[in-house]
């Protein structure tokens, strides 16, 4: 194993840790399918979403999602 090899093998895994984290600290969508009427787009906390908790959580899922299948797309082909 070379010395690239080991530090993407080792960034693969700090991607995949903070993924799952990222996703088990998220909320559920308790409102489901009985919100169809209702649009959370409307409301205050709809409109500042990205500046909450979740919505930072949301952000690094997908950061962390793309840097997980980038790496290892990567590994792949090395």
């Amino acid at each position: 194993m070379s010395g690239i090899q080991l530090v993407m093998t080792i960034l693969l895994m700090i991607s995949a840790v903070v993924l799952i984290v990222s996703v088990l600290l998220q909320k559920g969508d308790a409102e489901g399918i009985a919100a169809l009427g209702a649009s959370t787009g409307e409301s205050y906390f709809g409109r500042n979403k990205d500046k909450s908790t979740q919505g930072k959580l949301a952000q690094l899922t997908k950061v962390s999602a793309g840097v997980f299948v980038v790496l290892t797309l990567a590994m792949l082909f090395i």
